[in-house]
């Protein structure tokens, strides 16, 4: 394989070692203008293109790892970069490290890239590069690792065809499609030998997204249900969760008489643990039979039945809390837990990282609600916290328990004026599309919103600048959508490419040893 030098006017400046590095770092950081709230969805079919053509060209694997790894971390420092009030320094840190992730994806880039590529490695590409990506995506969704947020398929959250794709093999193959059709428009670009190649790859992401829009299933309806988010908006200052919890209270007590059958909060909405203070159960309680519907309410708050600090979902009804509780399962890392705090500790003193350590749910819980003239048997609900909307496996083992409601209570208050809201509310679709599910995302300051059983939107999201209660007719559904029958099987394709590429790669080596001459001796 011989190595091409980088073509075009700025030719020479890639060649020089800070330049080139600073370049890697703008391209990695290009997809990210691909989420909300630039939401540039289109600029995803060729976001990609700028890094794999600097890739292409370095001079060897060790450079190329280094474009690996300096685009990875350009792109999560653009896509968290809003973190940085919270993070300070250490989110250079966290970039630097999990940005080491795509150092192996650059080097597989090169070998199937690089130089002139003929027509069967070009092909080979349009098949590994993003089964690479993929196997760069699973890693960092590790919840220890920061978790799924930004994974490049949430970038087409909006697109219909990209959400009838999510339904059939998760987030992930749209994710694959993106970087396949990325490669196969570099391929187009710069291998000429391989042309032909790039398009056939080009018109078989076509023929992909066209088949499953026509072949796949889709949901049946199965009537429809009203359920009412309550947003009280932003309250800072001396009393603020006292005031806010008084807001909610307020807010709620205006949907009586709009026959809804279930009325949701966001993150962190009640500050005490209910046992220890009947007070705000008793407020809650009254509320319930106010409105005539049960209250799904946040509890933030040290348990009286056990030790620590526990992000909990309660359902209160018009006799009190009806038992049915569901812990947090996955925290954000240094936002409620502080990974190897005995080492990384030190983060408290540079940003706003836990103080202390909240403590994990056991297991995923399902909630049913009363009978109503719109859920004869009782709607079944599935809570998530937060963060815990960013992870496709935890809203795909709802659906499959029963589930038909999913509700995302979330916060993001801390963030309120950055990129942060609209790219959390984004995924409610995606998990809705995956699932079948419609997924309800209530937040305390915005964006709250709703979305149907195939992922569109259910009424206009309620926007960072308001404090209301709003009343939706979510559409239920019924069916079990590909994903959540089979899973992440395209991971599992896309794990064995890999595996074959590597088997391959290693058999082209020990060939090379083979058959090179031995030293001649004097």
């Amino acid at each position: 394989m011989t190595t091409q030098p980088p073509d075009g006017p700025y030719a020479g400046l890639l060649t020089r070692p800070w330049p080139r590095a600073a370049a890697a770092v703008v391209a990695g950081a290009l997809p990210a203008l691909t989420f909300p709230t630039p939401s540039l969805w289109w600029l995803a079919y060729v976001a990609l293109v700028p890094w794999l053509s600097l890739i292409r060209t370095a001079p060897g694997a060790r450079r190329a790892a280094l474009d690996g790894w300096l685009g990875g971390g350009g792109f999560l420092l653009a896509v968290h970069h809003w973190l940085l009030p919270s993070l300070h320094v250490f989110i250079l840190v966290l970039a630097a490290l999990l940005g080491l992730l795509w150092a192996p994806w650059g080097v597989l880039v090169k070998r199937l890239l690089g130089g002139s590529p003929g027509p069967a490695r070009a092909a080979a590409a349009l098949i590994a590069v993003p089964s690479g990506w993929l196997m760069v995506e699973l890693a960092r969704s590790w919840e220890y690792l920061g978790g799924p947020w930004g994974l490049f398929g949430a970038s087409q959250w909006q697109v219909q065809p990209a959400l009838k794709l999510a339904s059939t093999g998760g987030i992930w193959l749209v994710s694959f499609l993106l970087v396949a059709l990325n490669t196969a428009v570099s391929t187009v670009i710069w291998a000429s030998r391989a042309r032909i190649t790039g398009l056939v790859g080009l018109v078989g992401c076509a023929a992909v997204v066209a088949g499953v829009w026509w072949w796949a299933p889709s949901p049946r309806a199965a009537g429809t249900v009203r359920i009412a988010l309550v947003q009280p908006g932003l309250v800072n200052g001396t009393g603020s969760v006292q005031r806010r919890f008084d807001r909610q209270e307020e807010l709620t007590r205006k949907l009586a008489g709009q026959r809804v059958d279930l009325v949701v909060w966001g993150e962190s909405a009640v500050g005490g643990d209910l046992a220890q203070h009947p007070g705000l159960r008793d407020r809650l309680t009254a509320l319930s039979r106010a409105v005539g519907a049960d209250l799904l309410v946040n509890v933030d708050a040290r348990r009286s039945d056990r030790p620590g600090i526990f992000k909990s979902s309660v359902l209160v009804g018009p006799g009190g809390p009806t038992g049915d509780r569901y812990d947090k399962m996955r925290l954000v890392p240094f936002g409620e837990y502080v990974p190897a705090r005995s080492l990384l500790g030190w983060a408290t003193s540079v940003g706003k990282a836990a103080g202390e350590d909240r403590r994990r749910g056991e297991h995923p819980v399902v909630m049913r609600l009363p009978a109503s003239p719109s859920a004869p048997e009782g709607l079944r609900i599935g809570p998530l916290v937060c963060f815990e909307s960013a992870f496709p496996d935890m809203s795909r083992q709802l659906a499959r328990d029963g589930a038909q409601v999913i509700v995302a209570q979330s916060s993001t208050s801390t963030f309120q004026r950055s990129w942060a809201p609209w790219q959390h509310a984004s995924l409610a679709a995606l998990r809705a599309a995956e699932t079948w599910r419609p997924v309800v995302h209530a937040t305390l300051t915005g964006v709250s919103t709703v979305a149907g059983p195939q992922g569109r939107a259910v009424g206009a999201p309620i926007g960072t600048d308001r404090s209301e209660a709003a009343v939706r007719d979510v559409p239920l559904a019924r069916g079990t959508s590909p994903y959540v029958r089979y899973g992440d099987w395209v991971v599992l394709v896309s794990l064995a490419v890999v595996a074959c590429t590597c088997a391959a790669e290693g058999v082209r080596l020990v060939r090379r040893r083979v058959r090179k001459p031995a030293p001649q001796r004097p």
